[in-house]
């Protein structure tokens, strides 16, 4: 049996380790290089399996797949898909959830080492001829100190481990879905929203991004959080509200910020943010890593090999 796989976005250098996992079940890779929906759906209307990296999995694109039973995405996140309307067809949703937890949280606390030492901004000055020690304001020590994590998973908990060695006063963990004693087991405490916001120095986003999380970090968050504070995103950038948090950058209201994902990626050039000193921004490249890469991209078509084969992907989103 043959099988036609359409790899949707055409962001990496080569696709071998796709061609390496479904190539023995008779599959042909095509690659189109357009997220524009007609493009899409012209090229996957046929399609046996989908994988997709940024293009938008439309409902209406869905509803017009004809032989398709499995969207498989590169990455964790799944926002670009719509489960709801893959579920109705019967085709599985998939993402690759494990591939890249070194990475993100290595580059959680390059941000977080950033804005607690002002390294990006002391970058620029220096290039600019300014040599004083209290030119990037106050600065404070990491031990002792109270870190929050927004969210328990995979990532935050190996950032979590991460932190262990500059001894901290406490970590505090708000997250509705995992248990205190786990947490407890874990060295860390669980804690509410008021709790945390009020007491923590250092802020980490770990969450997904959905209807009931977008925009969650408002002005009314970052106005109960202590004006020495820091927050780092390296989650979803549409958690954070992003002019709310320039107001609090700009007026003081915290002391920092350290983002690795936006509202809008690109971000456009004349997004306030950009303007600030006192944050540190990357291009959504936390999860990359040359080994990250080769697993995520291998995971992904096993993905799609698994439902082809077996009837079932290991990293199921949805239930069919």
């Amino acid at each position: 049996m043959s099988y036609q796989v359409i790899i949707a976005d055409d962001r990496y250098p080569h696709y071998q380790e796709e061609t390496e996992v479904l190539q023995p079940i008779g599959a042909a890779i095509v690659n189109i290089k357009s997220q524009a929906p007609v493009d899409l759906l012209n090229a996957c209307r046929q399609a046996d399996g989908i994988i997709v990296n940024l293009a938008s999995m439309t409902a209406d694109i869905i509803r017009e797949l004809a032989k398709c039973r499995i969207i498989s995405r590169y990455g964790v996140g799944y926002d670009n898909v719509d489960v709801k309307a893959a579920t109705a067809r019967g085709i599985w949703v998939a993402n690759v959830p494990d591939y890249c937890g070194e990475d993100v949280s290595d580059q959680a606390l390059a941000l977080l080492m950033s804005c607690v030492r002002k390294v990006a901004l002391r970058d620029r000055q220096v290039r600019a001829g300014v040599w004083n020690i209290q030119s990037a304001g106050p600065q404070w020590r990491l031990k002792g100190k109270t870190f929050v994590l927004f969210g328990y998973g995979q990532i935050a908990r190996i950032l979590h481990r991460k932190l262990a060695g500059f001894q901290l006063g406490r970590v505090l963990v708000v997250d509705p879905f995992v248990d205190a004693e786990v947490i407890r087991a874990a060295g860390a405490e669980k804690a509410d929203w008021d709790t945390a916001l009020h007491e923590g120095d250092f802020f980490s986003i770990h969450m997904p991004l959905n209807d009931q999380t977008r925009g969650l970090f408002n002005e009314a968050i970052f106005r109960k959080m202590k004006c020495t504070a820091i927050v780092i995103n390296t989650s979803r950038g549409g958690l954070i509200d992003e002019r709310s948090l320039a107001k609090a950058l700009a007026e003081g209201w915290i002391n920092s910020a350290g983002l690795d994902v936006f509202e809008k990626e690109p971000i456009n050039a004349d997004n306030p943010l950009l303007t600030l000193d006192n944050i540190t921004v990357s291009g959504h490249t936390g999860w990359y890593t040359e080994e990250s890469q080769t697993e995520l991209k291998r995971k992904a078509a096993e993905n799609v090999r698994d439902v082809l084969t077996r009837g079932k992907p290991k990293y199921a989103v949805n239930k069919i």
